[in-house]
């Protein structure tokens, strides 16, 4: 390609322009994540007390796994805060783009998200891998703090005005105590005879804490958004 048909400047400005977005949702993100890694950490603090009444031991831990991921450890459950390093655009098709807050300024559009995950406490403690964790929730954060929720129940009804809402330290504070709410009502069930019926004579001779039997809260089940 001759020299005269290679726009730099132009290519530069949209490296920078394009590049300087993303590292601005990124940035905010990760704030609004530390809050909620300071707000969950501040919830097992508190009641760390209250928990020791109970008629039995219960776990009640809160564990920083580092730059994007921290762990609330409580009773038979385990939910797991993972923030993801890259920033997304929402889909074309997602109704918030539909809204005149993104049509206004694209760039909105671009966001941060941090997921919520659900695993029993036992599949950590027994090291038992293939036992299945579940998505219950994620929040999209863009550059000006906007945000939404997707997920089950009352966490993905919270919050759906993108352009009206603002990811602050009581929303922060509602999505915990959704997500630790939603866990507790969201119990193991037996899984279908059908998925236990056959056995290998290796995975009855394998100890508990590493056999390969799957055990989770819907094994067997559709685990669909609109069905919690």
């Amino acid at each position: 390609m001759p020299p005269s048909a290679f726009n730099s400047k132009s290519l530069i400005h949209a490296i920078i322009e394009k590049g300087s977005l993303k590292q601005e949702v990124y940035r905010k993100t990760l704030d609004i994540f530390n809050t909620f890694k300071q707000v969950s950490e501040e919830f097992v603090k508190t009641n760390k007390g209250a928990m020791k009444k109970a008629p039995y031991p219960l776990p009640f831990e809160f564990n920083n796994r580092g730059t994007f991921e921290f762990q609330l450890k409580f009773g038979s459950d385990v939910l797991i805060f993972f923030m993801h390093s890259n920033v997304f655009e929402i889909p074309r098709d997602h109704a918030v783009m539909k809204s005149s807050y993104i049509r206004e300024d694209k760039s909105r559009s671009y966001c941060g998200i941090i997921h919520i995950f659900n695993f029993l406490a036992d599949s950590f403690r027994y090291n038992r891998t293939n036992d299945l964790g579940y998505c219950i929730g994620r929040i999209f954060v863009n550059r000006e703090n906007h945000f939404f929720t997707e997920g089950k129940r009352e966490i993905g009804l919270l919050y759906n005005n993108f352009s009206g809402k603002i990811l602050d330290l009581k929303a922060i504070q509602t999505i915990l105590h959704s997500a630790i709410l939603y866990t507790l009502n969201f119990d193991l069930l037996t899984p279908p005879y059908e998925n236990i019926k056959e056995i290998t004579v290796a995975e009855i001779q394998t100890t508990l804490d590493s056999m390969s039997l799957r055990t989770g809260k819907r094994l067997g089940f559709k685990f669909q958004a609109d069905a919690e």
